[in-house]
């Protein structure tokens, strides 16, 4: 991934250092689990132990001939360790090392991105508790609905990222898997206690049947709860994209001094990071297709999956975590026009409450077909010729004599789409 879009964090449990680290600590306790059985002289462990090390451009340079990288590793360690190094990597295959390696890394990128979503949990909840009361038009197909309040739509948000919480931690689990069972997973060559000893040193799960490799449904699982994630937030971005129009602007990005929104014209405040954070969800949902495609391998393993998932797997993880950390900043500094929510709420002149006049005619005795053609014709004729709504029942006799005009004034009362707010925020925990 670009570094324009790589948080430091994140970019460190991806960097080519962490990597190799993470290898050389397997190989390392891959070593004290043979001495354990004896399978190795105290003193060579030891000895690997304080003199194993690797050398970024050294590695590469072995790796520019071999075309292999973890043998260039591997002869790079030797360079460090000397005649012991014949211990290192006894009875294991590359995979040992790159799927138990690679498992600590999408455990740690686990790690931080449910900090993000924790992070982003705690700002919605303290906004939509801001606006519980705040009421805005409530929008399906485009079209104004009923009131809604902005609290809700926050609400609502906080309740998905609650969800995704739960299905990070449970890809956690998922992926937190390693597996020292040799070049096709029968453990012919290292004892079993090797690969017990390695995860319960690492804090992972030993896969119970492997083949050369872990299999890719975990990464997989993984890929596409992050694309989940990142279908959210894009659902987000775009609502506060809509809300930003300037025939709406019931909310803003936060716009800094300095800012510039175009380069034409000096006048425009754009949504430019929630169109960032689209763009990029998108991304994100298109590597998660990758590693579907990457479960169905030849036999015990071939190398189908492997160049996809350089890629796939760290630009996925940096970019979920950079777009998180994003849209959290939008949301803490998030303009929101109350005035505005609250003039356009009156642009249908009252037709926001044609469902509580129809229900009101039914309680009167009203069929329901009969009541719903009265007030459409009502509502049509607001709609075209741009009369107050209210203003054309009270005109209407059929209405008139089914509701006095006290009872027709309470059905234009807005406080009555609060009446539940405070039930569904409790429901929400908020």
């Amino acid at each position: 991934m670009i570094a324009r879009y790589t948080l430091p964090e994140m970019g460190q449990v991806w960097s080519e250092q962490t990597k190799l680290a993470n290898w050389l600590k397997i190989e390392i306790l891959v070593c004290e689990a043979w001495a354990q059985l004896g399978a190795i002289p105290p003193a060579a462990l030891e000895n690997i132990r304080n003199r194993a090390g690797f050398d970024l451009n050294r590695i590469k340079e072995i790796e520019a001939e071999t075309r292999h990288d973890v043998i260039a590793f591997l002869t790079n360690v030797a360079e460090h360790v000397g005649e012991d190094s014949k211990y290192i990597h006894m009875g294991l295959t590359s995979s040992d090392i790159l799927d138990t390696g690679l498992a600590l890394q999408l455990r740690d990128s686990c790690d931080l991105i449910l900090k993000r979503l924790h992070d982003l949990m705690e700002v919605l909840a303290a906004r939509a508790r801001e606006y519980k009361y705040t009421l805005m038009p409530g929008r399906t197909h485009g079209v104004h609905a009923e009131p809604v309040t902005f609290g809700l739509k926050l609400a609502g948000w906080y309740t998905e990222i609650e969800r995704h919480i739960e299905r990070i931690t449970r890809a956690r689990a998922t992926v937190s898997c390693g597996k020292i069972s040799g070049a096709v997973g029968t453990m012919a060559n290292v004892d079993p206690a090797v690969e017990r000893y390695v995860c319960e040193q690492l804090g992972l799960t030993p896969c119970k049947v492997s083949t050369q490799i872990i299999q890719r449904d975990r990464h997989a699982e993984y890929l596409t709860v992050l694309a989940l994630v990142a279908g959210s937030l894009e659902k987000m971005a775009t609502e506060i994209r809509n809300l930003q129009r300037t025939e709406i602007r019931e909310v803003e990005e936060p716009f800094h001094s300095g800012q510039k929104g175009s380069s034409a014209m000096p006048h425009k405040r754009n949504p430019m990071i929630s169109e960032r954070i689209t763009g990029l969800s998108r991304l994100i949902r298109s590597n998660a297709l990758v590693g579907l495609e990457n479960m169905a391998l030849w036999h015990e393993r071939d190398l189908t999956h492997s160049s996809t998932e350089r890629v796939i797997l760290p630009d996925s993880s940096i970019l979920l975590d950079y777009i998180l950390e994003k849209f959290t900043r939008v949301m803490e500094r998030l303009v929101v026009n109350r005035d505005n929510m609250s003039s356009n709420l009156e642009a249908t002149m009252g037709l926001v409450f044609s469902q509580q006049v129809l229900l009101a005619l039914i309680d009167k005795g009203f069929l329901r077909e009969d009541a719903y053609r009265l007030v459409q014709e009502a509502a049509m004729d607001a709609w075209q010729r741009r009369i107050p709504f209210k203003e054309l029942l009270q005109k209407d006799e059929r209405i008139r004599a089914a509701l006095s005009a006290d009872e027709l004034e309470r059905l234009f009362d807005y406080s009555y789409h609060l009446k539940n707010v405070d039930y569904i925020f409790a429901r929400c925990g908020l």
